[in-house]
C-alpha cells in the first residue's frame, strides 16, 4: 500500500497534525529537519513554516522548494516503518504495503 496524507494542519512551533489514507493520524515535529537542511532555512521563520500545502502527490511542500515525503511523515507520526516491498512465502511475488 502506498501511504498518502489526506489532511495536514499546523499545530504550533514546527509541529503538524497529519491524517493518512490508512486511517491513522499523528503529530510530527519537523524542527530538526528545518534546522538541518539549507533548503529549509527559509522555514526557520515560523510564518513561512506555517504556509505549507499538500501537492498533487500528497506531499507536504513549501514555496521555498522544501518538502517531506508522506512515507517519512508516516514513520515519524506513527512510529511504524513503511515496507516498500514484501515477498510472499515463496519469495516470488512482490507486494507493496505500508
Amino acid at each position: 500500500m502506498i501511504v498518502s496524507i489526506t489532511t495536514a494542519k499546523y499545530l504550533d512551533a514546527y509541529r503538524l497534525k497529519l491524517v493518512f489514507n490508512t486511517g491513522e493520524s499523528g503529530d510530527v515535529d519537523l524542527q530538526d529537519l528545518v534546522f538541518k537542511y539549507d533548503a529549509a532555512a527559509p522555514l526557520r521563520d515560523i510564518n513561512l513554516f506555517k504556509s505549507f500545502r499538500l501537492d498533487e502527490w500528497a506531499t507536504v511542500v513549501w514555496d521555498c522548494g522544501f518538502d517531506v515525503s508522506p512515507e517519512t511523515l508516516y514513520e515519524r507520526a506513527t512510529g511504524k516503518r513503511v515496507n516498500w516491498v514484501q515477498y510472499n512465502e515463496k519469495n516470488t511475488k512482490k507486494e507493496y504495503q505500508a
